[in-house]
């Protein structure tokens, strides 16, 4: 006898009651640094770990901690009943580092909820995602319509390096009818969203030589170029004048459907006054179908330790993001060209990969993307999911796309503008994160009705 799938009104009530616990439990995953960078104590990697197996667990499914040459990754199966289909509900228990604390209102690692969000490092990116699939889980408890298989992974934000491995040593285990990939955002605060497009990326470092070593600025300055102002100089000639990146071989376009008022977007991005945007065009495109490149940091004498001398070598890492359609390998190589070829003064240039990401699209069409924009209709009490890109990068969706090819892919997330992910004060809104919460557990039984045709 098929078990009756429950009603959006059980469902309410059953995600309702459980969200207490699913704060407290998400709490106690943000107060774990479980950082996947070189230099920081991987030990908590295995806490993290071992803290979402219990939870799973605790849903009554198998688990197994996984790794492949990397940090630990967390698989939890329940099969699915006869004739349903099955789920796979992916997030990360791994955070990004915390940068300047002194940047920070509170400790990043201890959970302060403030005007309706929890602040915390991973309270938004991605512990929530984690804990909207456990929330959902939770919900139905014994009556759970399909079957799931969980994967969380342990390095995202260091590049899921080990990723590709992991997933064609376990591919049997994690073969499923629908994806759901919990770590993008919404649109804003009350308009649910899909992702349909991300950018790739490439990150790079770039090296310029001008001096064997370092000499007196006032013996040597004026006929010798310093590297910190060759640097400047060649990082310069990335942009045009408008501030659209001018490197030859990197492709973008034009078409993206949502508008983002710029007054809007300047106060999300936090844009002092008085400073203009760059690039030309609409902003969607500019973050969504057309490259970027950005410096996110130089290798420098700190000014207030700099002596009066002329430095010899300097480094710059650079992230560039890649339109839907490029491709990571000739795009690097066409910033490696670009670098080389503008080298201010003769000087020497060297530039080293650091990690590169696809792009991707999703044709997000068919019944299963039926399914969550009904979930998610219900769920923000009617207001429809907007398709969006993001600017950001999950390299590696375009691997569950090529491994995966008859699933249906459904990128979503908990995070809002004001999310601030990767930055000081990150923070989750609780509202919308109860939202989210609901969707999934009504995305699971919508799609147990598909799969009963």
């Amino acid at each position: 006898m098929t078990t009756p799938i429950m009603t959006e009104a059980e469902l309410r009530a059953a995600v309702e009651r459980e969200l207490p616990g699913v704060r407290a439990d998400l709490e106690r995953l943000v107060r774990i640094p479980g950082i996947a960078f070189e230099g920081f104590d991987h030990a908590y990697l295995e806490r993290s770990a071992e803290a979402v197996a219990e939870l799973l667990r605790g849903c009554g499914l198998d688990v197994e901690i996984v790794r492949a040459d990397g940090q630990p990754a967390v698989i939890g199966r329940k099969a699915a009943p006869p004739g349903a289909p099955t789920v796979m509900l992916y997030a990360h228990h791994d955070v990004q580092p915390t940068g300047d604390r002194a940047l920070w209102e509170s400790d990043p690692f201890e959970p302060v909820e403030r005007d309706g969000r929890l602040y915390g490092r991973g309270a938004a990116d991605d512990k929530a995602g984690i804990m909207a699939h456990i929330a959902a889980l939770r919900a139905f408890g014994d009556q759970l319509p399909v079957g799931v298989v969980l994967f969380i992974e342990g390095e995202e934000e260091y590049g899921s390096d080990s990723l590709e491995q992991l997933l064609a040593e376990h591919r049997d285990t994690l073969a499923s009818d629908v994806i759901v990939i919990a770590d993008s955002a919404n649109w804003d605060v009350g308009v649910p969203a899909l992702t349909t497009s991300l950018r790739g990326i490439v990150n790079c470092f770039v090296e310029v030589r001008t001096l064997e070593h370092a000499v007196h600025s006032g013996m040597f300055g004026g006929p010798v170029p310093d590297a910190l102002t060759t640097l400047a100089r060649l990082l310069a000639t990335l942009h045009d004048e408008a501030g659209n990146v001018a490197v030859d071989g990197l492709t973008g376009r034009e078409g993206a459907t949502v508008d983002y008022p710029e007054d809007r977007f300047r106060a999300e991005a936090g844009l002092v006054e008085g400073v203009q945007l760059i690039g030309t065009g609409r902003i969607t495109d500019r973050l969504w179908t057309k490259p970027a490149i950005a410096v996110l940091g130089i290798d420098a004498p700190a000014t207030g330790e700099a002596p009066n001398a002329l430095v010899p070598a300097a480094k710059a890492k650079l992230s560039i993001r890649l339109v839907p359609g490029d491709d990571p390998k000739k795009a690097y190589a066409a910033v490696r060209e670009h670098l080389h070829r503008y080298a201010p003064w003769g000087a020497q240039v060297e530039v080293v990969l650091e990690h590169h990401g696809a792009p991707c699209v999703i044709d997000a069409t068919g019944p299963m993307f039926d399914a969550a924009r009904a979930a998610f209709r219900a769920a923000w009490d009617g207001t429809d999911p907007v398709n969006i890109g993001v600017g950001g990068s999950i390299p590696f969706i375009a691997t569950f796309q090529e491994m995966f090819p008859q699933a249906a892919i459904l990128v979503t997330g908990v995070e809002d503008p004001h999310a601030r992910a990767h930055g000081p004060n990150e923070s989750l809104h609780l509202g919308e994160f109860a939202r989210v919460c609901l969707a999934e557990a009504l995305l699971l039984a919508k799609v147990a009705e598909v799969g009963r045709g």
